[in-house]
């Protein structure tokens, strides 16, 4: 499989998907016809049209997956961010769910941004989005092994907000949960290449265990090992 694991598509001081230009390219060598999953936001015809001239300049053809026949015709994936309930539950009404996972596993390549990112996990329980639909199951695409928290937030020692921090909330997940959890910060990137996954961008990424101190991940590094000694 190969998969690259965006935690945001715009970062601040860059355009859409600038930041991670190179490493998009990269996975699409070779592949020219991309199907964009654009369930997250509700307006999916120009979701469609905003991802597709972003990549004209790959010279490769966006076309919507809205049915799983359509999963056929392309050799690569793109999933967009936006609420990740919403794209949950629009993978499981068009029955999404099988034909994206059996295709990535026979060699489609995935990119995923923010909620495209969340669903790769075994279940979408580590989101920050408000569940403003109700899938059916949290359980998700499970393409990899771990959870993952895009737009990580480090705690502001100066802020006089006392709701729960990124990381009380991840650990409270691990109260109930076993799976670790990669705390992706903004402009960060994960590739999911020969069964590895590489900490791409240049900020470090936070790594929970449960029952473990937080660790830090620094760009370049291979994350296995951190997540499952």
């Amino acid at each position: 499989m190969r998969l690259l694991l965006i935690s945001s598509s715009t970062v601040h001081g860059s355009g859409y998907l600038d930041h991670a230009a190179p490493h998009i390219e990269r996975v699409l060598e070779g592949r020219k016809r991309v199907g964009f999953v654009p369930f997250a936001l509700a307006d999916h015809d120009a979701y469609t049209a905003q991802l597709r001239g972003r990549l004209n300049v790959f010279g490769v053809e966006v076309s919507m997956i809205a049915a799983p026949a359509d999963v056929a015709s392309v050799d690569a994936i793109f999933t967009g961010g936006g609420n990740t309930f919403r794209l949950l539950k629009a993978l499981y009404d068009r029955e999404l769910i099988e034909p994206i996972r059996n295709a990535v596993a026979n060699g489609v390549a995935y990119i995923g941004t923010s909620a495209g990112t969340n669903i790769t996990a075994p279940t979408i329980r580590t989101t920050n989005d408000m569940p403003i639909v109700e899938p059916p199951s949290f359980s998700a695409l499970n393409l990899v092994r771990y959870q993952i928290n895009p737009h990580y937030l480090d705690a502001d020692p100066s802020s006089t907000h006392m709701g729960e921090t990124r990381e009380e909330r991840i650990t409270q997940f691990h109260e109930e949960n076993d799976t670790p959890v990669v705390g992706l910060r903004e402009a960060s990137q994960l590739l999911v290449e020969n069964g590895k996954t590489t900490l791409l961008g240049d900020r470090t990424a936070r790594i929970f265990r449960r029952g473990q101190k937080a660790v830090e991940a620094e760009p370049g590094t291979t994350l296995d090992e951190l997540l499952f000694p």
